[in-house]
């Protein structure tokens, strides 16, 4: 019977060296980005020959995009048709992988690959007189307000110290609700996106709100032609 599994189920089967992994998109999204160490067998070709490539002693996952696609639920039923007796489908797919800040391989320019993972970074409770030096000598000019569980709450920029009281906690003066993105969103897409609305950096958090870095235009081409901060 085919068994769906999460992200931790997946690295507990691969780290245990147990299954192999099947990704069932045509080959061009392969090739753009697939999970470490996976095999391409797309759906439409999956017949006794090119399962007979695939090792019948040992666990298969598949996967296919995200949980809307419906490929690696189809693929696995069809793998279970064909004689194999455990199939796995992680039917969140690679864009859940991806954006869990998990490494990949391919073609793709993501995010993941350009992220800066050393912010300046506020906690909730810390006064505000101990993070704005590190803002003010910080290329990006902001720190990203997180809890003690690593969950974005919010930024602290040049707009939040002016005229703020050094005694506050970041939590009293940070703007919330930042715009976040996910290390698997294409860095081409996100700059245009940043261009339009005159942004010059993005925070990068992980699905469940963790932080896990910041993506900044200027990192990426010279300073005379970034966008200003306003």
């Amino acid at each position: 019977m085919v068994q769906v599994v999460t992200r931790e189920a997946v690295q507990d089967l691969l780290s245990a060296g147990r299954a192999q992994l099947v990704e069932v998109l045509p080959r061009e999204q392969f090739d753009w980005a697939h999970l470490p160490s996976a095999v391409n067998h797309p759906l439409r070709d999956l017949d006794d020959l090119s399962a007979a490539a695939l090792d019948r002693s040992r666990p298969i996952i598949v996967y296919c995009h995200d949980w809307l696609c419906d490929l690696s639920p189809r693929a696995a039923h069809r793998l279970e048709r064909l004689g194999f007796d455990t199939v796995h489908d992680y039917s969140p797919g690679k864009m859940d992988w991806i954006s869990a800040d998990l490494p990949y391989e391919g073609n793709a320019a993501l995010v993941r690959e350009q992220v800066r993972r050393d912010p300046v970074i506020a906690y909730l409770e810390d006064p505000l007189a101990e993070v704005a030096d590190r803002i003010i000598a910080d290329p990006a000019g902001l720190a990203v307000v997180i809890g003690r569980d690593g969950v974005v709450h919010g930024v602290i920029g040049a707009r939040e110290l002016i005229g703020a009281d050094p005694t506050a906690t970041a939590e009293r003066v940070m703007c919330v609700g930042v715009t976040t993105t996910r290390p698997s969103a294409e860095v081409a897409r996100l700059t245009e996106r940043m261009d339009r609305a005159d942004v010059r950096h993005v925070v990068v958090t992980r699905a469940d709100g963790t932080l896990v870095g910041l993506f900044g235009i200027g990192d990426l081409r010279a300073p005379e032609s970034e966008p200003d901060l306003g």
